[in-house]
């Protein structure tokens, strides 16, 4: 024992200052590697660890510098050879300390000058590096960077039970990452019954890197098909093959249409919330002799109530958009209508009035004949119209009745009244109204590639904000949902000059509030961006457990600095020259943080996010 112990010591402590420790190094021990036993071990350098003897009790601390002093002691002596001239100094941070067979963390006691320094043996340089508890269930992630063979398991209970953060710079392997992490987990325990019933996955993938490019074939990115379900919503011509399925409760909330429409807070949010909360709509709109009642109380008022500066085309522009999205081919005679009033109903800039032929809009024979006896001829057949366009509809009813009422400026809600229309119809094609038949898989991946960016900005907060609330309502704590965002600072940005400041407190306090309470009821966030500095600082700080991929920005780098307070000097440099595949790991899965190489994912389960080869396409 005593020639293992010479062999492994380095040297002895020279000086103390708290958690920081200088080491001087035993002028026999200046090599790259020591010889023992016919092997090469590898000796102290900046990111290794060693152990400090302080009687029985063995503290173990992590080299974050070295520098070299001249020996003065003797300024007459002769030196043989270089090494005896200098001193050669080790900067050592203290993180924990060996006890029972086990390494803890944090820092017991503080080593007392001249305390032996010695290299980790195998098994404890094992112990240093193992994260799971016996009888744990765990996935491996990869290997260890500085040591090859060293593979890092992980504890699922600590890891997936808590907010994780992959943040690098693109072409880092973060996405990679990512895969890495839910594939091993997924595929760790899909067979399970209990799995299958009480977790959750959903992904919001904002470039289609978990979904499989080709819609014809398997798509195994993450896991196999038959264990997710995939929305690749589109807001193109041909619209979504598969919409994703939202509860009647948020289609019919005045929050998800204020943001849909981009609604001004003191205006256009209120008319909104008066539409939606309108109990004679409600009652009318879903019948069809009660949507001939509406549109006969619209052409009277419009007809009859004129205001000053009413436009003379007013009742054809109501009938124009009344026939929208399918509307005139569900209401037999509509077309005949428009067609009539165009031709026979105009306005007179003299006296101010409607009139058909010789009938005036001031005489009682103009609203039974003109309105009334024409609108009954139609025969409507509006029951089975979506959800979406029932709202449409009580919109444009309640706007031309405050208009003409003089309850609402045309000036302050027009601008709604023009953003409708198009809102409409790209809803209709990402969404549709959920029902029983709708199969919720272990995992689901909605793919916003193909989805302009008004709908990439909203979809995500409605959708998470969905499936957390009907999570809250649950109230059952063995179902797990972990919500997963790609590319978060699209939707988690704590500044934008493109969005209002009720939209973006409306869209934080949702996801903070995810992070901050989630825990309580099962759910759990996991975020994976480029740009750490432009996420909100909330939310990074409440994260558990941080992949950290090279971040080149200084910014980024300082947000992680700021957030991440115990990731020593050493993880910080290295930072900007991580390989790629390489990432730092710290939080609570792990006792101290350190740097891995993740491990490969099958090619049938890894995301579409290669970097092309240029000479591969240019060459012949």
């Amino acid at each position: 024992m005593e020639i293992i112990d010479s062999i492994i010591k380095v040297g002895e402590v020279i000086a103390v200052r708290g958690r920081s420790v200088e080491v001087r190094v035993d002028t026999t021990k200046n090599a790259s590697h020591l010889l023992f036993r016919g092997e090469l071990l590898k000796n102290v350098s900046v990111g290794s660890y060693v152990k400090i003897a302080k009687g029985f009790t063995y503290l173990v601390g992590k080299i974050e510098g070295e520098f070299i002093i001249e020996n003065k002691s003797d300024n007459d002596r002769i030196y043989h050879n270089y090494q005896e001239k200098i001193k050669r100094v080790l900067q050592i941070s203290l993180i924990g300390y060996l006890e029972e067979g086990l390494f803890k963390q944090g820092i017991k006691e503080l080593p007392l000058i001249d305390n032996e320094v010695s290299l980790l043996t195998v098994s404890e340089f094992n112990l240093v590096h193992k994260f799971v508890q016996t009888g744990e269930e765990t996935i491996t992630i990869g290997n260890l960077a500085q040591e090859k063979t060293k593979s890092i398991e992980l504890s699922v209970d600590r890891l997936f039970a808590s907010h994780i953060g992959i943040f690098g710079n693109t072409g880092s392997g973060k996405s990679y990452t990512l895969a890495k992490l839910y594939h091993e987990l997924i595929n760790r325990f899909k067979e399970n019954k209990k799995f299958q019933t009480n977790a959750r996955f959903f992904a919001i993938d904002f470039n289609g890197e978990y979904i499989n490019p080709d819609d014809t074939i398997d798509d195994d990115v993450l896991i196999e098909e038959k264990y997710k379900s995939v929305y690749r919503l589109s807001t193109g011509k041909s619209g979504s093959k598969k919409r994703y399925p939202v509860s009647l409760t948020v289609i019919n909330d005045e929050h998800f249409w204020s943001l849909i429409l981009h609604c001004t807070e003191k205006t256009q949010t209120p008319f909104v919330s008066r539409t939606l909360k309108n109990d004679f709509l409600e009652s009318n709109i879903r019948s069809n002799s009660g949507f001939l009642n509406l549109v006969k109380q619209a052409l009277e008022t419009i007809t009859t109530k004129i205001t000053p500066n009413q436009e003379k085309g007013l009742v054809h522009s109501f009938l124009d958009e009344l026939a929208k999205f399918g509307i005139i081919n569900k209401v037999n005679g509509l077309s005949a209508l428009i067609a009539d009033y165009k031709r026979n109903l105009s306005f007179h800039s003299g006296n101010r009035n409607y009139y058909y032929g010789t009938t005036y809009s001031n005489t009682p024979a103009f609203v039974q004949e003109i309105i009334y006896r024409k609108v009954d001829a139609l025969t409507p057949d509006i029951t089975e119209l979506s959800e979406i366009q029932v709202i449409r509809l009580k919109i444009l009813f309640q706007f031309y009745y405050e208009i003409h009422n003089g309850f609402s400026n045309k000036e302050h809600i027009g601008p709604l009244m023009g953003r409708l229309d198009d809102r409409v119809a790209e809803l209709e094609k990402v969404v549709k109204i959920k029902t029983s038949n709708d199969r919720v898989n272990l995992l689901t991946v909605v793919s916003l590639k193909d989805v302009n960016i008004n709908m990439r900005k909203v979809l995500p907060l409605l959708i998470c904000r969905q499936i957390y609330e009907e999570k809250k309502r649950e109230a059952n704590k063995e179902k797990y949902l972990n919500i997963i965002i790609d590319e978060a600072h699209n939707i988690l940005s704590h500044s934008s000059d493109r969005e209002s400041e009720t939209w973006k407190d409306y869209r934080l306090e949702t996801f903070e509030e995810i992070i901050k309470e989630g825990r309580k009821f099962g759910v759990f966030l996991t975020i994976a961006s480029q740009r750490p500095s432009d996420i909100s600082s909330t939310i990074i700080s409440q994260l558990h457990n941080y992949f950290l991929h090279r971040l080149i920005n200084n910014k980024d780098i300082e947000a992680v600095e700021k957030t991440i307070s115990y990731l020593d000097k050493v993880s910080f440099d290295s930072l900007p020259i991580l390989p790629r595949g390489s990432c730092i790991l710290a939080g609570l899965a792990a006792q101290l943080p350190i740097i891995i190489e993740v491990g490969r994912v099958n090619d049938q389960y890894k995301p579409f996010n290669d970097t092309m080869i240029l000479t591969k396409h240019w060459l012949d």
